[in-house]
């Protein structure tokens, strides 16, 4: 029987994956795609298009599909042997970005031994035979306690033992923790919780005889009453190699042993709480790790529900048993024309794109006001009352060539020498009278310098250091005794975007300090980022 059910398993879960394989490739999606969009859906995206609605219809989005395989335990008053195997399958379909349905069919089996021995096996009815023997081989003799002798002999007791064949079927409500996210568009990984009901149908066997009807008291009076915690694992060995497989008896079940599925089988309503977390292996397909812990309104899933008091008499147990299953599973999002399941997306990646990149959001012509009429709107004008006529630079601020204080609409000597500085309110300098320069030696026509330094940044930085400010000053200085001379700012980045941006954001800040802090006129300035040319954190100033 287990071999079939192992069989069908495998069978279903290489369909499942030929189906998976067939089904139509998803691409991702666009909140203008029409076609993942039901036909129900259609008048709200069409109110979306037009504006008169903020928000888009839901897509259609596949269903999920599931197998999976893992432990099956049984927690009772008998202990239970782990791991034991089960399995189940599974749909899914999201129903919103964060609440989900599956229905799910698992099967399992599970087995268990007590190490410590049990003397109230008489108010267990699927030891009757067990006792029926034992009575024979004691002359017919019954303690009042239901012991088969005097106390101090051993084959009065017996090792419960069960083996539980359950199934389940259940519907289940499951929540996405992190599928929201605020700082990433997607994730690879989600975790999830989820309860939900449903019926379990279970058989529990006993195995009381060996495969020829014969009890095992010699192997049970050969171990102590109660096994030291030490022992315990060497008990449970001996009893496992002393006793056959058959669970030839069915066990103790709720009123007089009374069938309600067949002639050993239980039904019962059943409960679920889960949490899991799955990985995406591809667009399709992912692999899921789950634990379900699955709770029942009987006390005899593992064919006890007696427990043992020093007296000698036995009660009834206050406890329901459950049981567990432990599993991985490989999950597969089948439909075309969807989307994945929403619970792989991100309901906040259409806003902050829209946020980044408007496609969709009306927005007002801009009425951008210049005061002055320079050219450059008030928001970003440094000078907000240039006179009219004079040149700017791209912060609004008059250009001063020559860097004498004066701007050049109002400078009478466009290019002062900074021999003759400083200039009166025309811009003039006031150079040397002519008969203190006779005797002085004719100096050669200056040349513009060449000898610019050069300048380093750690890492990503563009932020201009206090050595780098002061290597800029000198440049300026340079610039400014050679007021025809202009120069060129060269970075050398690598091939990558990331890259090419770090470069001409430090380019920008140094051609900024030379302009702004140095007054040095921008359009003696140029700057150019060389793929390749150089180092990626040193920039060259050089001479045109």
């Amino acid at each position: 029987m287990a071999s079939k059910k192992y069989k069908l398993f495998l069978t279903g879960f290489f369909l499942t994956l030929a189906l998976g394989g067939f089904a139509q490739s998803q691409s991702g999606y666009d909140v203008y795609d029409s076609s993942v969009i039901s036909k129900k859906g259609m008048p709200q995206q069409n109110e979306f298009w037009n504006n008169a609605y903020n928000f888009p219809a839901k897509p259609r989005n596949m269903w999920e599909i599931g197998v999976s395989g893992g432990a099956f335990n049984v927690s009772g008053d008998v202990t239970s042997k782990f791991p034991t195997l089960g399995f189940g399958v599974h749909v899914r379909k999201a129903f919103g970005y964060v609440f989900s349905l599956r229905a799910q069919y698992v099967n399992g089996t599970g087995k268990g031994m007590n190490y410590n021995a049990s003397q109230n096996f008489s108010k267990n009815e699927a030891w009757d035979k067990y006792a029926s023997i034992q009575r024979e081989a004691n002359g017919g003799l019954v303690a009042r306690y239901g012991y088969f002798g005097p106390l101090s002999n051993k084959q009065d007791f017996v090792f419960y033992n069960y083996k539980t064949k359950a199934q389940d079927l259940s519907l289940q409500g499951i929540i996405t923790l992190n599928n929201i996210r605020f700082h990433k568009q997607k994730t690879g990984f989600v975790m999830y919780v989820g309860a939900g009901f449903g019926a379990t149908a279970y058989e529990t066997m006993i195995n009381a005889l060996d495969a020829n009807g014969n009890t095992y008291s010699a192997l049970f009076s050969s171990l102590p009453v109660q096994t030291p915690y030490k022992d315990r694992k060497d008990a449970l060995d001996k009893l496992k190699n002393g006793m056959d497989d058959t669970y030839e008896t069915p066990a103790e079940r709720q009123g007089v042993r009374r069938p309600t599925l067949g002639d050993n089988q239980t039904l019962r309503f059943s409960s679920t709480a889960l949490a899991g977390f799955a990985f995406k292996l591809g667009k399709r397909i992912n692999l899921a790790i789950e634990n379900r812990h699955t709770f029942i309104k009987d006390d005899l899933l593992d064919g006890q529900q007696w427990q043992e008091n020093p007296t000698g008499d036995a009660a009834l147990t206050s406890n329901w048993d459950s049981y567990n299953y432990l599993s991985v599973g490989l999950n597969f999002n089948l439909g075309a024309k969807s989307v994945e399941p929403l619970w792989w997306l991100n309901p906040l990646d259409y806003a902050y794109s829209e946020l980044n990149n408007p496609r969709h959001m009306k927005l007002p012509k801009p009425i951008l006001d210049d005061s002055d009429g320079d050219g450059v709107i008030d928001q970003l004008d440094r000078e907000p009352n240039t006179p009219a006529g004079c040149p700017v630079d791209t912060h609004g601020v008059s250009r001063d060539t020559d860097g004498d204080g004066v701007p050049d609409c109002k400078d009478k000597q466009l290019i002062t020498p900074t021999e003759c500085f400083p200039v009166d309110a025309d811009g003039v300098g006031k150079c040397p009278d002519p008969e203190c320069c006779k005797n002085m030696v004719q100096q050669p026509v200056n040349q513009c310098p060449t000898a610019y330094p050069s300048l380093s940044f750690k890492g990503t930085a563009s932020a201009l250091s206090s050595d780098a400010k002061a290597m800029l000053a000198t440049t300026a200085s340079m610039m400014k005794s050679s007021p025809n001379c202009t120069i060129t700012i060269n970075g050398y980045p690598e091939a990558s975007k990331a890259s090419q941006a770090v470069c001409q954001k430090r380019l920008d800040a140094i051609r900024m300090y030379l302009v702004e802090t140095q007054g040095i006129s921008a359009d003696r300035i140029s700057t150019n980022c060389e793929v390749g040319g150089g180092d990626k954190n040193t920039v060259d100033v050089k001479s045109n």
